[in-house]
Formats: structure tokens, C-alpha cells, sequence
């Protein structure tokens, strides 16, 4: 079951994105509170009680300190940004990341939100995102290198323009 996410879900949260830290960025859980009170759309699944997926998105001039997310609000006036998505090691496969998708692009679509925009890891590199944004329709706009590290970001969009997912 796809549903919002609440405080209550923070420990879930905060447990899956540190198990896929490698492909996300830190959070504690004095910046998971914020993100999520900036949010435009988090929601996370939920099957047998337990949370096992969570995607997290922002819109535009949100007070968020990504580099990643200013390279968009720098560029574009409207846009919905991916800033995480993490499924369970256990449950990757199954397709709750197309339904998160699938459930964003809807929400994007009712809210004219106009572009859905995040970014994966190209250095080093993260194929399986990479296929899995091109099967959406996301194409590269950018990239740029991450802080002080080597590690080096496509930026990624895909436009909402008719509503269809």
C-alpha cells in the first residue's frame, strides 16, 4: 500500500536510506524532519506493517541545500525533484519503484508540476538507475560533479505536459 508518510515512519526511513547511503546522501533524523516538512511529496509502502520503500520529492524554491537541487532551481521555474527514492535490498525487483514512480508522475500531474527531475550517479556509475529513469522517459540535462568528492551526477528530466504516466 502506497500511502504518505508520517513521523511515525521516520525510524523506517531513516534505517532504509542509510542502507542505501552509497546511492542516496546521509540523513539523520534532524534532516529527514526537515525534508519532510518541505516536502511536496513523500510517501512510502507499506506491506505487513512494515515500510519498505520511500520516495521523496520536492518543489520548486524549497529552502534545500543540494547542490543537485539548486543546478535545477537555478535552471527551471517549475519542476517536481526526486530527491530520494530507496526500496528494501529485500524487496528490490518487485516493482514498487515503478509504482512510486508511477503514483509521483500522477501527483505531478495534478499539481502542474510541468518537469520531475532528479539525478543518478554516472561516476561511479549506477546502471540499474540508468535504465530504470530511461524506461520513464527521463533524458539528461546536465551534469556536474558532487562537493569535494569525484563523484559526478546526470542530472535528469522528464516532462509533464498532458497529465498521462
Amino acid at each position: 500500500m502506497i500511502r504518505d508518510a508520517t513521523p511515525q515512519d521516520f525510524a523506517a526511513i531513516l534505517a532504509l536510506n542509510d542502507a542505501a547511503v552509497q546511492f542516496t546522501s546521509a540523513m539523520d533524523a534532524a534532516r529527514l524532519q526537515q525534508l519532510h516538512a518541505q516536502a511536496a511529496y513523500h510517501r512510502v509502502v507499506e506491506v505487513d506493517a512494515s515500510v519498505i520503500a520511500f520516495l521523496l520529492a520536492l518543489r520548486e524554491r524549497a529552502a534545500y541545500d543540494s547542490p543537485n537541487y539548486q543546478w535545477f532551481q537555478r535552471s527551471y521555474s517549475r519542476f517536481l525533484y526526486i530527491d530520494r527514492i530507496v526500496v528494501d535490498a529485500a524487496a528490490r525487483g518487485g516493482g514498487l519503484g515503478i509504482q512510486l514512480y508511477e503514483d509521483l508522475f500522477a501527483f505531478a500531474a495534478r499539481t502542474h508540476a510541468t518537469r520531475v527531475t532528479c539525478e543518478f550517479d554516472v561516476d561511479p556509475p549506477n546502471p540499474a538507475s540508468e535504465k530504470f529513469h530511461a524506461r520513464f522517459g527521463f533524458r539528461e540535462v546536465g551534469r556536474q560533479r558532487v562537493g569535494s568528492s569525484a563523484k559526478q551526477v546526470s542530472l535528469q528530466l522528464r516532462e509533464i505536459d498532458d497529465g498521462t504516466v
